[in-house]
């Protein structure tokens, strides 16, 4: 269960990492998340490989 009930699209993001978490980071903005919830993403979205990445934006987001 995502921590926000907000969608992103990873098949309509360039398949980069940056653009996956910049749009991750505009989405949970948009979604009302604080500063800190966002740093919390980020440091945990950098904190591996790319799998884990996708994997930490599936526990803030929903993905479609």
């Amino acid at each position: 269960m995502s921590k926000y009930y907000m969608e992103i699209d990873l098949s309509s993001i360039d398949g980069n990492a940056y653009a996956i978490m910049g749009a991750a980071q505009r989405i949970l903005k948009k979604a009302g998340a604080t500063p800190e919830e966002i740093d919390e993403y980020l440091k945990e979205s950098m904190s591996g490989d790319y799998e884990n990445l996708v994997a930490t934006v599936g526990k803030w987001l929903v993905v479609v």
